[in-house]
């Protein structure tokens, strides 16, 4: 887990400015989700590792962080849900607009120390989308992890992110399971939450690097669930997204106990973490 004062932190964390990037494509995921893809106006392409975020600025209306949904031809792509006035602004953008972007920003997923071993993604909602960008690695790389699972769960079928890329995952050498809490009878798969998926799931628990993003409840069921399973807390990693505001460490608006998630996080180990989640209130 990264820790580095502000004062030590990246070069790119200690620019201030954001960067204008246009919005080349704007789709639609699902009801009050898209996914935009944006490019460097000055040409100059972001690099972020799976995990990492970015600080997103709606010119005129605010700056949100996002987390980064992957990257294609040095274009940046962010998943992003329209929660507020600034998330909304930034899903209203068509594409020949502007953006501005700090960043990358934050740690990332640990998908060096995970090679060799069985990788475990547990996604809930939108929180597929941060883990979206490791799952594009695991499979351009796969030959070098084991067994490869992504357990997924939503709301219902329509609140599903990246359905059509399901299969070609599948294709590529990953076990997709996926479920939803509620569904109406002609939806063909599981009815249930998605820590049901653990237990049946086929990995090596003593081998095994776990990496769960998703509401703060979902990801802590999820973490029982593994740890059941047997694997180690030290080789389990969650994402928290807790109101970052700043994204350098300045502000402490998203301080969690002894920690800042923008500058230590926002991904996490299980063995460092718990301890503050499961305080009732901070």
């Amino acid at each position: 887990m990264a820790t580095y004062s502000p004062a030590e932190a990246p070069a790119g964390a200690r620019s201030m400015t954001p960067r204008p990037f246009a919005v080349v494509s704007r789709r639609r995921e699902v009801p009050g989700v898209w996914t935009l893809e944006l490019e460097p106006v000055d040409g100059e392409p972001l690099l972020p590792a799976p995990g990492q975020f970015t600080m997103v600025y709606a010119f005129g209306v605010g700056e949100v962080a996002l987390s980064v949904s992957g990257t294609s031809g040095g274009r940046l792509i962010h998943t992003v849900a329209a929660v507020g006035a600034v998330t909304t602004a930034i899903c209203a953008a068509r594409p020949g607009s502007v953006l501005g972007v700090r960043g990358p920003l934050g740690n990332s997923w640990p998908l060096a120390e995970a090679q060799g071993a069985d990788v475990v993604m547990v996604a809930g909602g939108v929180g597929l989308a941060p883990l979206r960008g490791a799952v594009r690695h695991l499979l351009a790389h796969r030959g070098e992890y084991g067994e490869l699972v992504l357990l997924y769960g939503s709301r219902t079928p329509a609140s599903l992110l990246y359905r059509r890329e399901f299969d070609r995952w599948r294709r590529q050498g990953m076990t997709v399971d996926v479920s939803v809490d509620a569904a109406g009878a002609d939806w063909p798969g599981r009815v249930g939450f998605v820590t049901e998926l653990i237990g049946p799931a086929r990995f090596d628990p003593d081998a095994t690097v776990a990496m769960v993003c998703g509401p703060e409840i979902m990801m802590t069921h999820c973490a029982r669930g593994l740890l059941d399973r047997g694997v180690a807390a030290e080789r389990l990693y969650v994402s928290l997204e807790r109101s970052m505001r700043c994204g350098i460490g300045f502000c402490g608006h998203c301080q969690l106990g002894p920690t800042i998630v923008c500058r230590d996080g926002p991904v996490y180990g299980w063995d460092k973490v718990a301890p503050v989640l499961h305080v009732r209130e901070l």
